[in-house]
């Protein structure tokens, strides 16, 4: 068997591609027939250099990491200067400064008191601690059965075992491990005053069993880019209050600025239980996550006995290079006007892709923040539609049924000009396929 096939685009792979390719197993990628990957040789500001030269604009952040752009010079600066000082030392038992300084940063730009941080290296299992802490915080104050979580249709929280369990699971991507992972409370966002009736009523029949809600505050990303409001997640806060349930806002996507405000929650008012970051945290530069939990939650784990305690630590918790690239970040955030930037950007893309509203097959344009989508209501070839956006220029990566664009928080007007165009050509002839007889 061969594969990856070749792609049209990389006529002349570089032989580190041609040869690992076969070796190597992608994210979310069938193997057998998705063409070879662009080989990507450097990264600057908005832009992807491939091997022969060419360039692209990237309108995905790299997954909605990159906020400030790839290579920021502050950003570099830092992790070479920790790099030279001290790449890693465990947490367990000993301390460094940029993991305290960058917890205690935290602690300040977030709401209330969410002052408690627990340090990871990726989304999912900042997730996993976030579900983990939840269920032994029941524990710790002697109140049993509570070990199943409400998540929402359209949500999604990460791949592994407990994270795809408060996902969607009638979304394709985790439907396969019915029955070998946990079920979990799955219903409706109350985006209306009727759903907060329906919502309340269902948290008033399950808070026996539940430890905490969990949602994707302001738009449910992975599940398809799906908006709601900050009065829904006021519902969610007021229920979960009547009940004594725990509420949990996964921001790994929307957190440091992608929708408008520093975080999700700052646009609706409230204060989550816990919260979970990574993503944009780093600036796109290293992994890390973290797992934020308020001063009630956190206390209930303190005893004289340590029984209490948390027990877990993954090896490079906290680890000094990812958390000197997180501070880094947080510095740009305060010095660089990243929010007027993302204003300006969904100013833009309000005015640029409105008139996909006309193209046949459009089924809803929206924008929030510095997010942009076109939903469509049938997706043609997914590998076609990746390599038309590649020859205009623009690295785009559609899904499910939306062509979308979340590009970084630096990109100037023309550049995310080129982007939104692209969108609306590609769109378009897409809509021509599919009308040709």
């Amino acid at each position: 068997m061969s594969f990856p096939p070749p792609n049209p685009l990389v006529p002349n792979p570089p032989q580190w591609l041609a040869e690992g390719a076969r070796h190597l197993w992608l994210p979310y990628t069938q193997m057998q027939t998705t063409p070879m990957s662009l080989p990507v040789v450097k990264t600057d500001g908005v832009r992807l250099t491939l091997a022969d030269g060419r360039e692209l604009i990237d309108g995905t952040s790299s997954w909605w990491t990159a906020a400030h752009g790839y290579n920021h010079p502050h950003i570099r600066e830092a992790v070479t200067a920790q790099l030279q000082k001290m790449p890693h030392v465990m947490l367990g038992g000993l301390a460094h400064e940029p993991a305290l300084t960058l917890a205690t940063r935290l602690a300040k730009l977030l709401p209330g008191d969410l002052d408690h941080t627990f340090f990871s290296e990726s989304g999912s299992v900042s997730v996993e601690i976030a579900m983990k802490i939840a269920v032994q915080y029941w524990i710790n104050t002697g109140v049993k059965g509570r070990t199943r979580f409400v998540s929402f249709r359209g949500g999604y929280h990460g791949d592994t075992l407990a994270a795809m369990s408060v996902c969607d699971p009638d979304e394709g991507m985790h439907s396969l491990f019915k029955g070998a992972i946990a079920e979990q409370l799955i219903t409706d966002l109350p985006t209306t005053p009727e759903r907060e009736k329906a919502f309340d009523d269902f948290l008033a029949r399950h808070k026996h069993q539940v430890a905490a809600v969990m949602t994707e505050p302001l738009v449910q990303g992975a599940g398809g880019m799906i908006f709601h409001d900050a009065e829904t997640l006021r519902r969610l806060r007021r229920a979960c209050d009547r009940h004594n349930v725990l509420l949990i806002l996964d921001e790994i996507f929307v957190g440091f600025g992608r929708t408008g405000t520093m975080f999700a929650s700052d646009a609706a008012g409230i204060v989550p239980d816990i919260v979970t970051l990574s993503k944009a945290l780093t600036g796109g530069t290293m992994a890390l996550a973290a797992t934020i939990a308020r001063a009630h939650v956190f206390e209930a784990f303190l005893s004289d006995s340590g029984s209490k305690a948390l027990m877990h630590g993954p090896t490079y918790t906290g680890n000094p290079l990812a958390c000197a690239a997180a501070n880094a970040s947080l510095d740009l955030f305060e010095r660089e006007p990243r929010l007027e930037q993302v204003a300006r950007i969904e100013a833009q893309l309000r005015r640029e892709l409105e008139p996909a509203k006309k193209i046949p097959g459009v089924v809803d344009v929206r924008v929030k923040g510095a997010i942009g989508v076109i939903e469509l209501a049938a997706m043609g070839d997914l590998n076609v539609l990746k390599r038309r956006f590649v020859e205009e220029g623009v690295f785009i990566r559609p899904f499910g049924k939306i062509v979308y664009t979340t590009p970084p928080l630096v990109v100037e007007d023309a550049d995310l000009a080129r982007l939104t165009s692209a969108m609306l050509k590609v769109v378009g002839e897409q809509a021509a396929e599919v009308a040709r007889p």
